[in-house]
C-alpha cells in the first residue's frame, strides 16, 4: 500500500506508453497492474500544491482558492494563450511569465477522439499528446512565444476542432489518419490567416515544420468500455475494480473511468 498526495500520472513513450503515479514520496509503476484489481481511497484531505495549506476544494488542478487567484499559472491566459496580457504590464508574475511564456512552443495536429489542433511547450513533447490520449501527432509550427502559439491555433481551429471528446477517446482507438495530408489541407484552408500572423509577428518568429515526422502512440489497454461512466472521489471516496487500461490521464476500470489529473493534491491510498 502507498499513501500520499497525488500528482498527475507521469508517462514515458515506448512501444506502449509506460505510466507511473506519483503518490507521496513514491512513484508507482501502473502498467504492472493492468488486468489486476486495484483500490484507491480518498482520505478526505487536500493540500494546495503551491503553498501546502489544507483546502476544502481543489482549484486549477491542485491549488487553494488564494493561490488560484494569485498565480500566473492559474490565469485564464494559460488556457487561452491568445489572451496573453504580459505586454500590457498586467501579468500576475512577470518573472514567471518570462520563463514560461517566452520559450519555444509547438502548434500541432493530433488524432485523439478525432483530428484536433493544440499547443505545447517544447519541453512537453510528447507528454502533452499522451495526456490527451492522442494516437497520432504531428508538429506543424515552432514559435517563439506562447502568445504566438495561441494566435496560430486560433487561425487553425476555424477549420478543425481544438477539443478532445474524452468519452469518445476512451471508447477506443481513433480512426487512423494520414496526418501529412490532413496537415497540408489545413494549411491551405488557413493560408490567408497564417500569412497575416507571419507578417504581424515578423521574420523568424513562426517556423513551419514541413519535414516533421508523425508520432504514433500506443496505450496499455486490454479492453475499452462500451459506455463511459466516470468516478469522482468527492462522491465516491473508495474506488476499486479491475484495471483494464490507461489512456490519457484516465484509469479505465471495469466499473468506470477515473481522471487522476482532476484530483491532483488529493491525499489517497493505493492498494493492489
Amino acid at each position: 500500500m502507498a499513501e500520499g498526495h497525488i500528482k498527475k500520472m507521469q508517462a514515458v513513450l515506448t512501444d506502449t506508453v509506460e505510466y507511473s503515479l506519483p503518490i507521496g514520496d513514491e512513484l508507482i509503476g501502473l502498467n504492472q497492474y493492468i488486468g489486476k484489481q486495484i483500490k484507491l481511497t480518498y482520505k478526505d484531505e487536500i493540500h494546495c500544491s503551491n503553498c501546502g495549506k489544507r483546502t476544502k476544494k481543489s482549484y486549477s488542478q491542485g491549488h487553494c482558492y488564494v493561490c488560484m487567484t494569485k498565480l500566473a499559472q492559474c490565469d485564464l491566459c494559460i488556457m487561452k494563450p491568445e489572451t496573453c496580457h504580459y505586454h500590457l504590464g498586467t501579468c500576475r508574475e512577470p518573472s514567471w511569465g518570462e520563463q514560461f511564456c517566452f520559450q519555444n512552443h509547438f502548434v500541432y495536429l493530433a488524432n485523439s477522439s478525432g483530428l484536433k489542433v493544440g499547443i505545447t511547450r517544447h519541453t512537453q513533447v510528447p507528454t502533452r499528446w499522451i495526456d490527451q490520449g492522442a494516437t497520432q501527432a504531428l508538429p506543424m509550427f515552432k514559435v517563439k512565444t506562447r502568445l504566438q502559439s495561441g494566435l496560430v491555433e486560433m487561425a487553425l481551429k476555424k477549420h478543425v476542432s481544438d477539443k478532445t471528446d474524452w468519452r469518445k477517446m476512451l471508447k477506443g482507438q481513433a480512426e487512423s489518419k494520414n496526418m501529412t495530408v490532413e496537415r497540408d489541407a489545413l494549411l491551405e484552408q488557413a493560408s490567408d490567416a497564417l500569412a497575416a500572423i507571419q507578417d504581424e509577428q515578423g521574420a523568424g518568429q513562426i517556423e513551419l515544420l514541413a519535414d516533421a515526422k508523425e508520432v504514433s502512440i500506443n496505450y496499455p489497454v486490454l479492453q475499452y468500455p462500451e459506455k463511459v461512466s466516470s468516478f469522482n472521489f468527492d462522491k465516491t471516496p473508495v474506488i476499486e475494480g479491475q484495471l483494464l487500461g490507461i489512456k490519457g490521464q484516465y484509469l479505465i476500470l471495469d466499473k468506470g473511468v477515473l481522471n487522476l489529473r482532476k484530483f491532483t493534491s488529493y491525499n489517497l491510498t493505493f492498494d493492489a
